[in-house]
């Protein structure tokens, strides 16, 4: 009989459902929203909840804590998900709970999970609704609020972050439920070794659910001894961990915040961290066109002539990854990063561009001068195109000193070289030409 699994491995319902909190004080990590000084815990110890939008990556608890507020506010809760509802059924609901507010019933919660995947005219039809108190809405997202939901729903609604779980927290969730007989994994008699236990909770990258569906299936998985217990070590867990969750939304917030910690590691020159923000894009798939034209963007942009190779190093990086893909585009892609994050730095290319395009955006735009206008016929020769152009090969040392600007712009300067790697050599040779021009106007 010890061999016998125990009754409870016929449940349907994953563990991490099974282990969802039903009360305030079984939610573990958000002690900043939920601490008894805390506004939102008032609320709901008081029953004055309003409208929220509950923000954060998957597996913080969300839906639990939306669920938990309708279980301890006494109120009906109906879930709602963009993948399954759409206007219809909103209606729908919002008919039933004015009846049932009409017979003197509390307001319905209405949860919608993953709310930024609703268009417009559905985050629409919850606005009339708010307004006269008929349901509380409770939207959960992984997206910043600020982009994905509309600005008439998002005012009527306070945002509430969820933060990604510490490992200490998800720890606490593996040893409950170890310890749990009812919903848990007790029954299974289970035994985890401590680099098991670390492993897990360094793989769960925050999300209690994954750590769990982990266990669940470790636990499981592994036979009984000949005491009864199943010691679920650190080569059970690996084994367990088909692959990893990495934190990443190729259309999300996200995509952007690691795209800009590469750029800017690159900029400060830390090869370590460029190389590890690299790594997450790549793991957590995003497009290695992408990066790599992000990077040629980099190399013109921050490094620009500090080393002219740069440019060079990013178009053929580009063409690896579009001749290799993945996975074996990703060393080109780290032999760039590291390139570009110890080349010298200059943004005067960049800042040069700038202020041409302000001189084009805030100044009267004159013809081009007639002696550098092409003339092709002969009443274009006539009227003076190209009268008194000078050709520079034709000229001593190569160069006439003619100007190329319009009148106006005449004085204009652009770009300024650094003092950083090759823009040194810009700089002298800027400074050679400058000179040439300056005895060229010279009067004889």
């Amino acid at each position: 009989m010890k061999n016998q699994l125990p009754l409870f491995c016929t449940h349907k319902s994953p563990l991490a459902e099974r282990m969802r909190p039903q009360h305030l004080e079984d939610i573990v990590g958000q002690d900043h929203l939920l601490g008894p000084d805390k506004l939102l815990y008032r609320a709901i110890t008081t029953d004055t909840i309003g409208n929220y939008i509950f923000w954060g990556p998957p597996g913080t608890g969300k839906t639990t804590l939306a669920r938990v507020i309708a279980q301890a506010t006494k109120r009906p809760f109906v879930a709602f998900s963009a993948a399954c509802n759409g206007i219809k059924d909103i209606k729908t609901i919002i008919e039933q709970t004015e009846e049932s507010l009409q017979t003197g019933g509390k307001s319905t919660i209405l949860f919608v999970d993953e709310i930024h995947r609703f268009n417009k005219a559905q985050q629409d039809a919850f606005l009339q609704p708010l307004e006269k108190g008929v349901v509380t809405l409770i939207g959960a997202t992984t997206e910043n609020p600020s982009f994905e939901i509309n600005s008439a729903l998002l005012s009527r609604c306070t945002v509430y972050i969820l933060n990604a779980l510490e490992e200490a927290h998800i720890e606490k969730i593996i040893t409950r439920c170890l310890a749990d007989t009812n919903q848990g994994l007790a029954l299974f008699n289970p035994e985890l070794t401590d680099d098991a236990r670390i492993l897990l909770a360094n793989y769960a990258n925050g999300d209690a659910r994954v750590a769990l569906t982990a266990l669940e299936y470790a636990v499981q998985a592994t036979a009984p001894q000949e005491n009864g217990k199943r010691v679920i070590d650190i080569k059970t867990i690996q084994a367990a961990l088909v692959s990893r969750h990495v934190a990443y939304d190729k259309q999300g917030e996200e995509h952007y915040n690691l795209i800009s910690a590469l750029h800017k590691s690159l900029r400060g020159s830390d090869v370590q961290a460029g190389l590890y923000w690299l790594a997450r894009m790549i793991e957590g798939g995003a497009d290695p066109l992408y990066i790599a034209r992000r990077l040629m963007r980099f190399a013109s942009e921050d490094v620009g002539l500090a080393d002219p190779q740069a440019l060079v190093q990013a178009v053929a990086a580009q063409q690896a990854v579009h001749f290799m893909g993945t996975p074996e585009c990703d060393t080109a892609l780290a032999q760039l990063v590291i390139y570009l994050a110890t080349a010298p730095k200059s943004n005067r290319t960049y800042i040069a561009i700038g202020k041409a395009k302000r001189a084009v955006a805030e100044n009267r735009n004159n013809p081009v001068p007639l002696h550098i206008r092409n003339a092709p016929t002969r009443l274009m020769k006539e009227v003076g195109y190209g009268a008194g152009y000078q050709y520079e090969p034709n000229c001593q040392a190569g160069f006439s000193g003619q100007s190329f600007l319009p009148d106006n712009m005449r004085e204009s300067i652009f770009y300024e070289p650094n003092v950083y790697g090759f823009e040194k050599e810009v700089q002298k040779r800027l400074d050679y030409w400058a000179s040439l021009k300056a005895q060229r106007e010279q009067p004889d």
